[in-house]
């Protein structure tokens, strides 16, 4: 005790006899009122100055020998508690319990005290705690059942319904807080018209609730305006806050309409509050995660590159469509083994063809925090093939280049050191030689040329209507004569439409399909051009009986720098751009060109051009 209260334990004692709420009563060892304490006043009827150093007449006559023998145990040692009667000043017998303990001074017995408190009240403590009991038992059973839903609006809707089951509310809410503004998301025994309401934040209940730093509030006061008014009846409000994460983030209302809460409903609604604000951030959490599995699975799902995971011993664990794709393997082919390609080093990355042909590009990330592995794997194959065709290409060209000009050369050197040593038939015969061979090299540069222009997206043709008839004439006029092997059949109905395009660039691409035609079937054989018109188109088919192309290769031969190595093809040399060219050129006029076997052996290539006559014409190029 502090030096303050020092000397004053008189007035201390003074003090808590008087601010006891039992009734406490001192008796000397002949049973005289020594102490007569506020509550007792209150309790009997007598005042102090009326009892204290008398006998007080409050035992009933009946009840003197059950007195006596509990103040003789008392004397002999041991407190007593029991219930009993006791009369009050009116005569009003009074159901109390009586705790009696002995005075004493030092080590003798100097009297009794004697605490008195109405039975009754016992009783409405019991029913209380035993109430609070079984509120608290029930908190913990609706806490539990709360906490069992995950998705958020259910969560709310089971809060609501619970809070009035806890407090004996009529009908509950809740409001969520969304910057400035109040909504209700969620109601019980209320109509639904009202769910989704919404209010300002500053001039709602929930405002006043947070500017008193409270976390419960009980209202009467102007409810008639509020959406809650609903409720027939309404007279009182029980608001309580709940918190995720440490901030508001909406409010419990407990409307009450037959009944008045108490203390008791405002602790119950404080608790549910607490509750409430924990299975709230629980439902948002979860539902957090589920967008972000849902996003995650989305991207793991549409990404063109294979994705897989590993577990810490290697095996595959995800394995997303486009793995499956790129690898020919289904996730049951995978799942629960090793992914069927080597593993980089995480950082590094590791180039590897599959049995199928494929080239993959494959890289690795460890994820520490759960020793997974995620394999992100990309089809490289076409790089992998333009690069090798790149390489061909340019051993190609040196070779293309280099034959020409050193027979050029050559002969140059010839004429320019043997001049007058040849005949006249020599020297024209090197000169010739020389022309052919400068005008093979001007070809090549051409085509080098245009498929540059044509892979840069720059090639210009200039749109006219022309004879098509005409200039599959002029290309195959003099090919009769170019090979003792071959025969060369053209075939054009009359009134063959003309067409719209170029034809300069028709003549290149006409000249390398004939080329081809002769090129690719060295062993001699029909050349057959023949046209007709198709719908609104008119199409150009140039058949050959030569080596043919593989199935897997007629698209790819229109590639920039493919030289396909199937059949025969592939000795006939070349730079891998005729073809590139000739298609390129075709679409730049709205036509195209395709390959197709020949029946019976060999190649037909198709060109399709429009027809003039259908300028405008939507229907569809076939």
């Amino acid at each position: 005790m502090g030096d303050e209260w020092a000397g004053s334990d008189d007035e201390i004692a003074r003090a808590v006899l008087a601010s006891s709420p039992n009734a406490v009563v001192a008796l000397d060892r002949d049973q005289s009122v020594l102490v007569w304490n506020d509550a007792a006043e209150r309790l009997f009827g007598w005042t102090a100055e009326e009892m204290l150093g008398r006998r007080a007449p409050i035992v009933p006559g009946e009840l003197k020998a059950e007195h006596n023998a509990v103040l003789e145990r008392v004397r002999t040692g041991g407190q007593v508690s029991l219930r009993t009667k006791r009369l009050r000043s009116d005569g009003t017998m009074l159901d109390v319990r009586v705790d009696i303990s002995a005075l004493r001074l030092g080590s003798a017995v100097a009297g009794y005290v004697c605490v008195h408190h109405l039975a009754q009240a016992d009783e409405v403590a019991r029913n209380r705690m035993a109430r609070r009991a079984r509120l608290v038992r029930r908190l913990t059973d609706v806490v539990g059942d709360i906490n069992s839903e995950l998705e958020l609006s259910a969560v709310l809707d089971r809060i609501s319904a619970s809070l009035t089951e806890l407090t004996g509310a009529d009908a509950g809410g809740f409001v969520l807080i969304e910057e400035d503004r109040l909504r209700l998301v969620s109601t019980y025994r209320l109509p639904e018209s009202i769910r989704g309401t919404t209010t300002d934040l500053r001039t709602s209940l929930v405002d006043k609730l947070l500017r008193t730093g409270k976390t419960v509030m009980l209202e009467s006061d102007g409810l008639e305006d509020l959406v809650w008014a609903r409720l027939k009846g309404l007279h009182t409000i029980a608001l309580g806050l709940a918190a995720v994460g440490g901030r508001p983030y909406g409010a419990l209302y407990a409307l009450f309409a037959r009944r008045t809460p108490g203390h008791l409903e405002l602790e119950l609604l404080e608790l549910l509050a607490g509750h409430a604000g924990i299975a709230v951030g629980n439902a948002v959490a979860y539902q957090e995660a589920v967008r972000q599995r849902a996003h995650e699975r989305a991207v793991f799902d549409a990404s063109a590159d294979g994705i897989a995971v590993l577990d810490g011993g290697g095996r595959v664990v995800r394995w997303n469509p486009a793995a499956a794709e790129l690898t020919a393997f289904p996730a049951t082919a995978v799942i629960g083994g090793p992914p069927p390609f080597p593993l980089p080093k995480p950082g590094e990355k590791v180039t590897f063809q599959m049995e199928t042909g494929r080239w993959l590009d494959v890289v690795s990330a460890r994820i520490e925090e759960t020793g997974e592995v995620v394999i992100d794997f990309r089809d490289v194959t076409t790089a992998k093939e333009l690069e090798e065709a790149k390489d061909l290409f340019l051993a190609t060209t040196s070779h293309e280049l280099r034959t020409p000009i050193t027979i050029v050369r050559g002969f140059a050197s010839t004429l320019d050191s043997r001049w007058d040593k040849l005949s006249d038939a020599e020297r024209r015969s090197a000169v010739h030689t020389i022309s052919e061979r400068a005008r093979s090299l001007g070809q090549l540069v051409d085509h080098l040329l245009l498929g540059a222009r044509a892979g840069a997206e720059e090639l210009k043709v200039k749109m006219e209507t022309f004879d098509l008839a005409e200039r599959i004439n002029a290309a195959t006029l003099g090919l009769p004569v170019l090979s003792d092997k071959h025969r060369v059949e053209v075939i054009i109905p009359e009134g063959l439409p003309h067409v719209l395009g170029d034809p300069l660039a028709t003549d290149i691409v006409l000249g390398q399909l004939l080329e081809n035609a002769f090129k690719y079937s060295p062993k001699g054989g029909l050349i057959s051009v023949e046209a007709w018109p198709e719908d609104d188109n008119v199409v150009v088919v140039v058949d050959d009986e030569g080596v043919g192309i593989a199935p897997p290769d007629r698209e790819r031969i229109f590639e920039r720098f493919v030289q396909v190595d199937s059949g025969d093809r592939r000795r006939f040399g070349g730079v891998g751009l005729g073809l590139y060219i000739v298609r390129s050129l075709a679409r730049a006029q709205g036509g195209d060109v395709s390959a197709h076997p020949r029946p019976g052996g060999g190649t037909r290539m198709r060109l399709v051009l429009r027809c003039a006559s259908n300028i405008g014409s939507d229907t569809p190029m076939r």
